[in-house]
């Protein structure tokens, strides 16, 4: 048995976790919406429509903020469409999913079942087939008092309080030839600009988030980055990143490697950002918004097929993704690269929140269950708050497709306000490891909990039996002096939690 030492000092501390990490992402796409969330004539809907089952579930993973209404869907939406009184709105032919969409539920309806979560609303835009005018439409009706044209069908719509939304996405994937009216960057960044302009001028209290590249395999890659900020710089605050990954026939060592395309990914996008900070001579930081991300398991032409050969469906059931223990893994590194990159990553969306790519599932008229990426989000939105901890890993790697590969992905924070030190560990591959954390200049007291996730089929889903892949409190770890130890099961992801006497800081 092998053994990992990673070494922190409490002194030296990386960025503050932002709230907005531990998002998602609800979008008019196959049943995420209709079915997903809203069910109406299911059995345990409330008086809304609203699937309480699925809410209860959004409340325990601890989503803290949601993006909607698109995704590629919100290229060829117009808003209004989805307001006011039900039986007038209009069905329309969906032209990104292939669907009918009926617009039962729109804008009023998610601002309304957001409010049962407690997750903060970014709302996105149509630069597709739209522009400046719609953006500052659908912002008037969401943000302005009454007493002017959109605000004013606000309130004839039965809500005459501003929603105060604060964080919005200009356009989606606006580089992928696959969405309605993409652009090149200069076309692109010259409207943002202007979009981002006019939205500013209307209410300067909004954060705004640009359009980057839609993966690392774009061919637009860091050119288009640089392209837009230069033109949005002044008026942006976040630039958006997309990155979801499959190759699954990599093997699991490959596989879960991805993790390290995901730090280069951010390290590269952000060393961009201020290369353009500098030539704007700018004092301000562009951060990132990783506002789509997730493990994507069905080829992407695969995903293409079955949208384009169906006949238009309302809410059709496609891209119906079931993960496995393994894809839970990656996911969970995805998110701790994430976590690591705290100081310039302030947003960041799981995508989809329900059955697309999603951690909750549902059946139309019947239960709901959680697939075993929704463990590892729920005890990382609950306890990783603080400040990282900068660390030294000294251990086994491994060679992989994507560099060297650590046999123990980890990060570590502190969190001063409730008096814990926090280690989030993925074992990458088939053999238990050893883990001594060494925490010098922090008064560490008692070992709080061990949580693990592991299951001896690494292909191990919760399809038929909801539970097989579940978290237990494993309690594999113990703390002498200032040394965390323990040990760590084979491809499992493990969170320990460690009590610190604040008194000693």
């Amino acid at each position: 048995m092998s053994k990992t030492r990673i070494i922190v000092d409490g002194e030296f501390r990386g960025g503050e976790i932002s709230p907005a990490l531990f998002g998602s992402f609800v979008e008019h796409m196959g049943r995420v919406v209709y079915s997903g969330i809203y069910e109406p004539e299911h059995p345990l809907a409330d008086q809304d429509g609203f699937r309480t089952d699925v809410l209860k579930k959004v409340n325990e993973m601890g989503v803290s903020a949601i993006r909607y209404p698109g995704g590629n869907f919100v290229s060829n939406y117009n808003w209004l469409d989805g307001v006011g009184p039900r039986d007038q709105r209009p069905r329309k032919r969906e032209v990104a999913w292939k669907s009918i969409e009926t617009n039962q539920f729109g804008t009023d309806e998610f601002m309304h079942w957001i409010s049962h979560t407690g997750a903060e609303p970014i709302f996105a835009v149509n630069l597709g087939t739209k522009g400046v005018e719609n953006a500052l439409s659908l912002l008037e009706y969401m943000n302005l008092p009454t007493g002017t044209f959109y605000s004013d069908l606000r309130a004839k719509n039965g809500h005459p309080k501003p929603y105060g939304v604060r964080k919005w996405c200009l356009g989606n994937e606006m580089d992928g030839i696959w969405q309605i009216g993409h652009k090149t960057a200069e076309e692109y960044g010259r409207l943002a600009a202007q979009t981002a302009h006019a939205m500013k001028a209307l209410d300067d209290s909004i954060e705004l988030i640009a359009c980057g590249s839609s993966s690392t395999s774009m061919h637009t890659y860091t050119d288009w980055e640089r392209i837009v900020l230069e033109d949005t710089y002044e008026f942006v605050d976040y630039v958006a990143l997309h990155q979801y990954y499959g190759n699954q026939e990599y093997g699991s060592a490959d596989f879960l490697a991805q993790s390290l395309d995901m730090d280069n990914y951010i390290e590269t996008v952000a060393g961009i950002c201020r290369t353009v900070k500098s030539k704007k001579r700018g004092r301000k930081d562009i951060k990132i918004s990783i506002d789509e991300w997730g493990v994507w398991e069905i080829p992407g032409d695969d995903v293409a097929q079955s949208v384009s050969s169906r006949d238009w469906q309302v809410a059709p059931a496609f891209s119906e993704q079931i993960y496995t223990m393994e894809d839970a893994l990656l996911f969970s590194s995805m998110l701790m690269s994430m976590m690591r990159h705290t100081d310039v990553v302030k947003i960041a969306c799981q995508s989809l929140l329900t059955n697309i790519s999603a951690a909750i599932m549902t059946e139309r008229g019947g239960t709901s269950w959680v697939q075993p990426i929704f463990y590892p989000f729920l005890y990382m939105s609950r306890y990783g708050r603080g400040r990282i901890l900068e660390q030294r890993v000294y251990g086994d790697c491994y060679e992989s497709r994507f560099g060297q590969a650590s046999v123990i992905d980890a990060v570590l924070i502190v969190n001063e306000e409730a008096g814990e030190c926090i280690s989030f560990l993925v074992n990458r591959t088939d053999q238990m490891q050893n883990v001594e954390i060494s925490c010098q200049q922090l008064p560490l007291c008692r070992v709080l909990e061990h949580i693990q996730l592991s299951h001896p089929n690494l292909k191990q889903t919760n399809q038929i039996d909801h539970r097989a892949v579940k978290p237990v409190n494993a309690g594999k770890f113990t703390l002498s002096g200032n040394i965390i130890k323990g040990t760590v099961e084979p491809f499992s992801w493990n969170m320990v939690r460690v009590a610190v006497d604040k008194r000693g800081e």
